[in-house]
């Protein structure tokens, strides 16, 4: 009896607690912090009245709050809790994304009854799950790709300037940067195509030469400070896209972009691009000749290609000697048994709620086996912790 009345007595202060607290935007004051180098991540710093601090990272796969009392000169970020917390919340991390992708079920159950007959809307919610799941990360992506770019930005966009060497952002040119005739696999609804625009060989020769319309926080740093960039001008570019249901929304993000007649979606998968491709009918007017392209740019995509040996050698065939290919991608665990163990347990549900995205692919092991490469500079990026489930490699293969 006297062990449930503790119960409800400290639940009953614990409510008060809850009642008496001061919402967030009595109790906080809000400061944006920009990114200070290309690798740093953009930092909210919530400030507590009380005498506390929270520090909000952006950039990742969702945001993370860390809290930290602030004692003196000592603060609970150094200390072994806090680091647990920082750990615990970047394991948990991907299910609470996939937990956001769960969310758009039942939109997306609403927009194919809005969008199509009756009849023709149920056998697809009921009887076509791969039509489902498309439509469905479709729904998703359309609110999750945004973010997902904007955090992955600060790294591919010196990639295809040729800043990167050791999965390290840097701000001197290591090689050549995207040019010429450039095939983009998984264009997608276009989320990337706007990095393709020549309007980005403005940023090279230093500072002083700058244009109307700058990008904001660390683009426009760079631009100011004259961060090099070694491309040259983008003449052609094949964006592989063969879901016709993106199709629309590509060409406005290539018009936005102003690369009309620069730009063309390509409507078939990569086992199609070019005439001596192992697919024996031809589904696409065009072609690609093997030895032909200059560079490849892969952005998170390769995860969910179907066949990804024969296809990654297929596009090895297509690049020229000495063409690069541009890769970020997020790959399979490589350190500590443990790790391993929980991104393949992970990986049991995240392809169902992300679009056929596998996280246990060998991407980079692929790639260096698909052919002879003169020069490799890939790299997983550095400043990863071990706990991240979703790493990624950033660097250029050159053949």
């Amino acid at each position: 009896m006297s062990r449930i009345l503790w119960i409800v007595c400290t639940a009953s202060y614990a409510y008060r607690r809850y009642q008496d607290a001061e919402p967030l935007g009595s109790r906080y004051d809000t400061t944006y912090l920009p990114t200070e180098t290309a690798t740093s991540s953009p930092t909210l710093i919530i400030t507590s009245r009380k005498g506390r601090s929270r520090t909000r990272l952006l950039g990742g796969l969702m945001d993370k709050e860390y809290i930290s009392e602030v004692r003196g000169d000592t603060t609970m970020a150094d200390s072994l809790l806090s680091r647990t917390s920082e750990a615990l919340m970047g394991l948990i991390d991907p299910w609470l994304f996939l937990k956001l992708s769960a969310s758009f079920i039942p939109s997306t159950i609403s927009h194919i009854f809005h969008t199509r007959p009756f009849l023709s809307a149920l056998r697809i919610v009921l009887f076509s799950p791969s039509r489902f799941r498309e439509a469905w990360f479709g729904q998703f992506w359309s609110v999750a790709g945004p973010n997902v770019r904007d955090g992955a930005k600060m790294r591919v966009l010196p990639l295809l300037d040729g800043r990167t060497t050791g999965g390290r952002v840097v701000d001197v040119s290591t090689g050549p940067g995207i040019g010429g005739v450039v095939i983009e696999i998984g264009a997608g609804s276009g989320l990337w195509v706007d990095v393709f625009s020549n309007r980005h060989l403005e940023w090279k020769c230093g500072a002083g030469e700058r244009t109307a319309g700058e990008g904001e926080g660390k683009e426009r740093e760079e631009r100011e400070n004259g961060v090099a960039s070694a491309r040259t001008e983008i003449t052609r570019v094949y964006g592989i896209e063969p879901n016709p249901a993106h199709h629309h929304a590509l060409r406005h993000a290539v018009e936005d972009a102003g690369l009309q007649g620069i730009y063309e979606i390509v409507p078939v998968g990569i086992e199609d691009l070019s005439p001596s491709s192992s697919s024996r009918r031809k589904k696409w007017d065009g072609s690609i000749e093997p030895g032909s392209v200059d560079c490849i740019v892969s952005v998170l995509c390769l995860c969910s290609i179907p066949d990804p040996r024969q296809n990654i050698h297929e596009l090895y065939e297509l690049l020229r000697p000495g063409g690069r290919w541009y890769v970020y991608e997020h790959v399979k665990v490589r350190y500590s048994w443990y790790m391993r163990l929980y991104q393949r347990f992970l990986n049991i549900f995240w392809p169902r709620f992300i679009g056929g995205c596998e996280l246990c692919r060998p991407t980079e092991q692929t790639l260096r086996e698909t052919g002879p490469w003169a020069k490799i500079d890939v790299a997983q990026v550095v400043e990863e912790p071990w706990y991240h489930c979703v790493p990624h490699i950033l660097g250029v293969f050159t053949k």
